[in-house]
């Protein structure tokens, strides 16, 4: 790439060196022949990025750091290896029929030509990236065929490159054949849409499966032999300890696939084959639902709405864990945010960044709790508090007097109903009075897989799902027969089912009577809720979801 331009007097504008760097550099040159770019390299004062970063913004071209970018295998494929080597370029990510490439050289126009016939994209995109990221990717990517099973069957690792006392691991985790494997099953999750990764130690073997719509598949079954190697590449990337091992750890990764930015959070457990690994899979860059995408049904929309428009009281939203009452919390903080209010979150742990909104992470060994969390909160000037999980007494107190102070406070419980939270709050010993005074609405929740688009068809189920659900009537029920898009289950993602309760008047006196939470469900049914189990027939209905799917969801209410 020609320079028409100074690189130092570049890294010197923009204070990535300073003269006195400069000036031993000056020195470094003199003794040993080097480029000054060299020099300034060979002392530490800057990487080859800080170089390749600085060309970008002079030549007005994207840059691109490779150094936590997972490239698709399916996309490597593209580019054959010799072209990819010959022109220093490697394919990063395609959106329709654009593909991103990364070169070293971005102006080589008989480079950018040649993949474009060869790959059949008709706009090839340019990115500049160093030499020594390039040469990452292809010793990583290149020679990478066939499943996970089938690379893992050629990785060669016998005892002897582990020794007992587990010195030799990091060399082994660094090698290319596991490197390749780690990054294989990391894209291949990414791909299928997966939230979870569970790697899981067996007495002969190591179990992947992928967590996918709520329900987890088996995606290999790795040797035995390779589950040190594993574990600890997976430990490093996430700056875990891989010399521990007798007790649980957790850790973060963040890397970018297909210019997706992903943040990868790691939690090991020791079991008696060997640590059990789980990595939740969050796409920071994906796109926060509004209310409308999560599935309420219109009624039960406007009542929320409203809800979530009152100048101060709780709305609770419950369910188990994975139920989506985090999405739910998060979309109706983006439909009420404004310049004019001070919104204030306190997570464990904050899963996706929000505009406008001040999130904070609960941190146990920093005394940072969700009670204390919400203490500081409170000086902090708030209009609207979301608390992540209302666990003990004192968050409970706190989050009532915050709404009883003129506050609009979001939380979550773990309860099977919406009427449940109420005599939830009343067991951790909060007095009847406090909580009809301040819960204003709770929302119940559940997610159904989606039935796919692609491979819908109408049939009738058998007949004890429908009898256990409550169908009498003769329905049009669709289910999805399996096709590529959905890997065969006849599902692409999740929608919501509901239960929304509001307290009004007849249910405070409930509350403050101590009824129990069958009795303040029969009330709230007269006054118009429908229950989870209702919105999912509904759902079934509109050919959203199958019968059986919301049987498996509602099952035990």
């Amino acid at each position: 790439m020609a320079k028409n331009f100074n690189i130092v007097e570049l890294l010197l504008k923009e204070g990535v060196v300073t003269q006195e760097a400069i000036d031993k550099a000056n020195d470094e040159v003199k003794h040993t022949g080097l480029s000054m770019e060299k020099a300034l390299e060979k002392l530490g004062y800057i990487s080859e990025e800080d170089i390749v970063r600085i060309e970008a913004d002079s030549l007005g071209i994207p840059y691109m750091d490779l150094s936590d970018y997972l490239i698709d295998v399916e996309l490597i494929k593209l580019i054959p290896e010799n072209i990819a080597q010959k022109y220093k370029i490697v394919p990063l990510f395609k959106i329709g029929n654009t593909m991103t490439v990364g070169m070293v050289n971005p102006q080589d126009i008989m480079a950018l030509d040649q993949v474009r016939k060869l790959s059949k994209i008709d706009i090839i995109e340019p990115v500049l990236v160093s030499n020594k990221g390039l040469q990452k990717a292809f010793s990583t990517y290149y020679g990478v065929t066939g499943s996970v099973e089938e690379i893992a069957r050629v990785i060669d690792i016998t005892k002897q490159d582990v020794s007992a006392d587990g010195k030799g691991l990091s060399e082994v985790a660094e090698e290319a054949p596991v490197v390749k494997l780690v990054n294989l099953m990391i894209t291949e999750a990414v791909k299928d849409r997966a939230s979870d990764i569970h790697i899981e130690p067996e007495e002969d073997a190591v179990r992947v499966r992928y967590r996918i719509d709520g329900l987890l598949h088996e995606e290999s079954v790795l040797p035995k032999k390779l589950q040190s190697a594993v574990v600890s590449r997976i430990k490093i990337l996430s700056k875990m300890d891989i010399a521990e091992s007798r007790k649980p750890q957790d850790g973060r990764i963040r890397l970018k696939i297909e210019n997706k930015n992903l943040d990868i959070r790691v939690s090991t457990f020791p079991t008696v084959h060997g640590e059990n690994l789980v990595m939740r899979i969050l796409d920071k860059s994906s796109v926060i639902f509004g209310l409308k995408e999560l599935g309420f049904a219109q009624q039960d929309l406007e009542v929320f709405n409203k809800l979530i428009r009152r100048p101060n009281g709780i709305i609770l939203v419950t369910g188990p864990t994975g139920s989506g009452k985090t999405t739910t919390l998060y979309a109706a903080l983006t439909t009420i945010s404004t310049m004019e209010k001070n919104i204030i979150t306190i997570e464990d742990p904050v899963e996706y960044e929000l505009p406008l909104i001040r999130q904070t992470q609960v941190n146990i060994k920093a005394g940072l709790t969700f009670a204390n969390g919400l203490r500081s909160i409170l000086r902090q000037d708030p209009d609207i508090i979301m608390v992540g999980e209302i666990r003990d007494k004192e968050t409970a107190e706190i989050a009532i007097q915050s709404a009883l102070t003129g506050h609009l406070v979001f939380s979550t419980l773990h309860t099977n109903d919406a009427p449940s939270a109420l005599t939830r709050l009343i067991d951790m010993g909060i007095e009847p009075f406090l909580i009809s005074s301040s819960v204003i609405g709770i929302l119940a929740q559940r997610l159904v897989r989606v039935i796919c688009d692609k491979c819908k068809e109408q049939y009738t189920p058998e007949e004890a799902v429908l009898r256990n659900l409550g169908i009498a009537e003769n329905i049009n029920i669709s289910h999805g027969k399996g096709c590529p898009k959905c890997n065969g289950s006849g599902f692409v993602g999740r929608i919501g089912i509901f239960e929304l309760i509001t307290v009004n008047d007849a249910i405070r006196k409930l509350i403050n009577a101590k009824k129990s939470a069958d009795e303040i469900k029969t009330k709230a049914l007269e006054q118009g809720m429908r229950t989870l189990r209702q919105d999912g027939i509904d759902k079934i209905k509109q050919g959203l979801t199958t019968a059986e799917e919301v049987l498996r969801v509602t099952g035990e209410i």
